[in-house]
């Protein structure tokens, strides 16, 4: 999506795309995952492990997409240019249309789309785009508030068939907008927190190693701090009822606080290891495939479900098979995509979808 404006920032460049290849195939593995209800009865050990990606993969590629708002607007912020801010946002806001009528259309097809919430997302984040570092996270802050103080106020669970993951009432206004804002499965509260997290980070100097580290560590210890309070919540047998039973869930249905620091914790540690990584071995052979396949995310990302499960759906496997099945599936999709990826790089600058999405909106 910003491949324009990371391509004469080499060494940054690979560790965004490499960080972004990884954000696909955790969602690739979590999909592949929930839609053949995988179970692993003799190893629940392993099913906890891959259930903790749920919602992880997702809030990386987020907030990689709020990194990119900042690069994109860094020229004219640095200058102060009013007019090059303005032309920077109506170029944002015209992939956020094209992002969220294309979703539109592909929850037709994948009913847990993300696209179309990500187009409302860069939306709040184009009108942000002018803000400092600390007003960033204090809005993502803001976010994650606004999700509870809906969750105290309304009801979680309507328009909800939890035992299928089937949401009534989509198409209605009424539906559309409580599914947008509050329920679906990334709703804007808290899920834009994480493009305005990214955001903030866009402008740190990810060439200092000093700032390397401390992002690396800061969210290496939200994680950490997080995933122990949950912990915690569960052993203790902390009561709780209704959405707020599952306040020391680590899963991002519902998306309560202690999910999100959790997942925005591991966010930034994953991201400040990829830029380091990138910046480390940046002429080993390995590297530009990934960098390759993070470059094509949009294009992967539909080709997953319409292609991978498509296939699946075809012979007839895609119901009731064991973890190993499903995650052997999703690795066999993502190694096609990773060589698929870097194939179609080496002759064309951009990938199909995101070729459309230059062409639709200029």
């Amino acid at each position: 999506m910003f491949f324009s404006i990371w391509s004469s920032m080499k060494q940054r460049i690979a560790g965004f795309d490499l960080a972004r290849a990884l954000a696909v195939i955790g969602m690739v593995i979590v999909n592949f995952k929930v839609v053949m209800h995988a179970s692993a009865p003799d190893a629940p050990w392993w099913l906890a492990i891959f259930d903790a990606l749920d919602g992880r993969a997702s809030a990386l590629f987020v907030i990689l997409a709020g990194v990119g708002l900042s690069l994109l607007s860094k020229r004219a912020r640095e200058a102060g240019d009013p007019a090059a801010l303005r032309a920077d946002r109506a170029g944002i806001l015209k992939r956020a249309a094209f992002l969220f009528c294309a979703g539109l259309l592909y929850v037709q097809v994948w009913p847990a789309d993300i696209l179309h919430y990500y187009g409302a997302y860069m939306v709040i984040g184009a009108l942000a785009l002018s803000w400092r570092s600390g007003a960033l996270v204090a809005a993502a802050l803001a976010m994650v508030a606004g999700f509870v103080v809906l969750a105290a106020t309304l009801d979680y669970g309507a328009g909800w068939n939890w035992e299928t993951l089937a949401y009534t009432g989509f198409w209605t206004p009424a539906g559309f907008v409580r599914n947008l804002f509050f329920n679906g499965f990334h709703p804007v509260f808290p899920w834009t927190g994480f493009l305005l997290l990214g955001m903030a980070l866009g402008r740190a100097d990810m060439q200092s190693r000093t700032v390397l580290y401390r992002i690396f560590i800061s969210g290496l210890l939200m994680g950490i701090v997080a995933e122990l309070a949950m912990t915690a919540g569960v052993l203790l047998g902390a009561p709780g009822s209704g959405v707020w039973s599952h306040l020391w869930s680590s899963g991002p249905l519902p998306p309560l606080p202690l999910y999100w620091i959790a997942a925005a914790g591991d966010a930034m540690a994953v991201i400040a290891a990829c830029v380091w990584a990138g910046r480390r071995w940046h002429d080993a052979r390995w590297l530009a495939p990934l960098v390759h396949t993070g470059q094509l995310a949009l294009t992967l990302y539909i080709a997953h479900v319409v292609i991978g499960m498509g296939v699946l759906e075809a012979l007839g496997l895609l119901g009731g098979r064991t973890l190993a099945f499903a995650v052997g599936s999703a690795l066999v999709f993502s190694a096609g995509a990773v060589l698929g990826a870097h194939l179609w790089r080496r002759r064309f600058a951009l990938g199909p979808v995101e070729w459309l999405m230059r062409r639709c909106t200029g």
